[in-house]
């Protein structure tokens, strides 16, 4: 049985990848980054925008069939919206304020690190409730990309040591 569609899978995803984009973009606005810094976090910014592309461009025709023919999607994409934001950051806001309140490059590195590795294991638990393929797949796609932040973020926390 699966618990969640392709659409859900989705749609949770795209909002995880907003509250991304919020703390990355605020962290982006910190006067004490260096260069590299700042490059670094500019970069998982716009992964975070690339990624929401990606993601809603998983859906194929039959999934946008649905959405266009479920006249309450709006109401399941909030209800979705609000799944996500209890589990991952509190909402786009607490995001910001992460960032903004963080008291150096480590501490947003870390956050950051904090909220990936969060998301890969919401997307772990969820997956252990799907049985469909297709959004067994999905959901492996939106994984893998996610796993590819936690590595970079590492990476980035290893060469500032």
């Amino acid at each position: 049985m699966s618990v969640f569609s392709v659409n859900e899978v989705i749609e949770m995803a795209v909002q995880i990848e907003k509250n991304g984009f919020a703390f990355y973009h605020e962290a982006t606005k910190r006067k004490d980054l260096d260069a590299k810094a700042l490059e670094f976090l500019t970069y998982l910014r716009d992964q975070e925008l690339d990624h929401e592309k990606t993601f809603l461009n998983l859906r194929d025709d039959q999934d946008m069939e649905i959405l266009e023919l479920s006249p309450d999607w709006e109401l399941v994409a909030e209800y979705l919206k609000t799944i996500v934001d209890g589990r991952i950051f509190n909402n786009e806001h607490s995001a910001i304020q992460m960032a903004a309140n963080a008291k150096d490059l480590n501490n947003i590195i870390d956050n950051a690190i904090t909220f990936e590795k969060d998301t890969l294991l919401y997307f772990h638990a969820i997956a252990d409730n799907i049985s469909n393929p297709k959004t067994k797949t999905t959901l492996r796609r939106i994984i893998n990309e996610e796993v590819s932040h936690v590595l970079k973020l590492n990476d980035f926390k290893k060469r500032m040591a």
